[in-house]
């Protein structure tokens, strides 16, 4: 990782520690910045006693949990760092006294202005995942866990940032033969579900709604694995395509029993494994945190071909960015 965004993560940190007990941890945001930190959710969940909360932007302005205040910590997303429902969420976190730490890939933004904190991370072709979005995040994340529980063992989740980049190129040489062939095959369907659960429900929730959604005009649904037999798996049938996300952790039994049911009534079931990815270099202890930024690589991969077969470029908008809304 960068140096300067070490640097940024160290100044957040100690903002961060110098709140007399942090009594919850917000994650706000709108799309796929919401999803993509998801995980940072789960893995305070599953960590640390501290609740932590993920909402989209402007239900959390809404919602104005009863809690926040100057013992809160407000972790906001922004690509552009210009979306007005998370400069709204910042400014609101901060007129209730709480700390701000914002995420964006564009410096001099409003989310930076806004911000108390930012944290600024790379994009594109070429950069070292370690730099990317995901990257940042949990090397912010796990400092924070460190901090906050005193235990050395997030050193070893620190750690493997510095393989992610070796990781990530293993899945797309291992995933880009299997994803031109499912793209091949689904190119022509007119919906397509995302099932998935636990430490993937942000990567999944974003292949359905801004990879095939937003960018593909394909109808989708995000589908929680837990959920799926509460109603949405009513709609399997033997034409129905599913793409699956089968993860690591505690969840895994559970993805696994939808597929068994959906592989019963449906010739388009389609499952990424998360098992099947390389990650020698990660601690047992952090594979399934780890393992989401790999289907994240896969899920891309699919985006990418989707792309490619249907001759609609990821970048083409109907709406965002065009009208007024």
């Amino acid at each position: 990782m960068k140096k300067e965004y070490q640097q940024e993560i160290k100044n957040a940190l100690a903002a961060a520690e110098k709140i007399d007990g942090i009594n919850h941890v917000y994650f706000v945001a709108c799309g796929g910045s919401m999803a993509f930190m998801q995980p940072a959710e789960y893995i305070f969940n599953r960590e640390c006693d501290i609740p932590a909360t993920i909402l989209p932007a402007r239900e959390f302005t809404t919602r104005n949990p009863h809690d926040l205040g100057n013992h809160s910590l407000v972790v906001s997303c922004s690509h552009s760092g210009s979306t007005p429902e998370t400069n709204e969420a910042v400014n609101f976190a901060k007129s209730k006294g709480a700390l701000t730490v914002g995420i964006t890939y564009t410096a001099g933004s409003d989310l930076e202005k806004n911000s108390d904190f930012t944290l600024h991370y790379s994009w594109g072709k070429g950069t070292d995942a370690s730099d990317l979005n995901n990257g940042v995040l949990y090397g912010f994340i796990f400092s924070l866990l460190k901090s906050i529980t005193g235990d050395n063992k997030f050193e070893k989740g620190l750690k493997a940032l510095d393989s992610l980049e070796t990781m990530a190129d293993r899945v797309r040489k291992q995933f880009g033969e299997t994803a031109k062939k499912w793209t091949s095959e689904l190119k022509r369907e007119k919906l397509i579900y995302a099932v998935g659960s636990g430490i993937n429900t942000g990567e999944t929730y974003s292949f359905s709604a801004c990879w095939l959604q937003e960018m593909q005009w394909i109808h989708s649904g995000y589908i929680n694995s837990a959920e799926y037999f509460h109603g949405p798996f009513e709609v399997t049938d033997f034409d129905v395509p599913f793409i699956i996300c089968k993860g690591l952790g505690v969840t895994r039994k559970m993805d696994q029993r939808v597929i068994d049911f959906a592989k019963k009534h449906s010739q388009k079931v389609y499952v990424i494994d998360d098992a099947d990815f390389d990650m020698h270099e990660v601690d047992d202890d952090f594979k399934e945190y780890y393992s989401q930024i790999l289907s994240g690589v896969a899920f891309r991969q699919l985006a990418e071909g989707f792309a490619y077969e249907r001759g609609h470029s990821l970048d083409v908008r109907r709406y965002m960015g065009h009208l007024d809304y």
